[in-house]
């Protein structure tokens, strides 16, 4: 078995630091929530975890599917939905309130969320990661997703409204 250590790109750092920080606190404005510790919180998020995990998975993804066509390329997408589940949506969305001072509302009823908004995602989510996975080369895969991820940050936003 073939584990290799993740590592920290410089590019990706600040990629993290400022899209996450940015798609996020454009969805807080847009819902009246925006709160100091919540952009720095995540920014460190971004730049700290997610420029980590996510190159991570998508170097994994990689080595793990070598085949080209179209049934490669669909593997490649579902696995990186995979990825960005029910579960990770939950732990952003507990992030979010916990930079928040929300610390209130960090329960049981985050995974009804992050279940309904992945769920009602899909086809976006589809298209969306299709495009990362095999159009985009791997060294601009992070970049790629973490532009997806702040357009989705205002969907997450939303939905914690939608879907609570």
């Amino acid at each position: 078995m073939n584990l290799s250590i993740p590592r920290y790109q410089p590019a990706d750092v600040w990629r993290g630091v400022t899209i996450y920080a940015g798609g996020d606190t454009a969805a807080a404005l847009l819902l009246g929530e925006f709160h100091w510790g919540r952009m720095l919180g995540m920014a460190l998020v971004g730049g700290g975890l997610y420029a980590l995990e996510i190159p991570a998975w998508f170097r994994w993804i990689d080595r793990r599917v070598t085949a080209s066509g179209a049934a490669a390329s669909l593997r490649r997408t579902v696995l990186a939905m995979a990825y960005f589940n029910p579960l990770w949506i939950a732990r952003h969305l507990l992030l979010i309130k916990l930079f928040s001072g929300l610390t209130n509302q960090i329960g049981w009823g985050l995974l009804r969320v992050g279940a309904w908004s992945f769920l009602a995602n899909i086809p976006i989510s589809l298209a969306g990661n299709f495009v990362v996975q095999n159009l985009l080369p791997l060294r601009h895969r992070f970049l790629g997703s973490a532009i997806f991820s702040a357009l989705m940050a205002v969907y997450y936003a939303v939905s914690t409204r939608w879907f609570h």
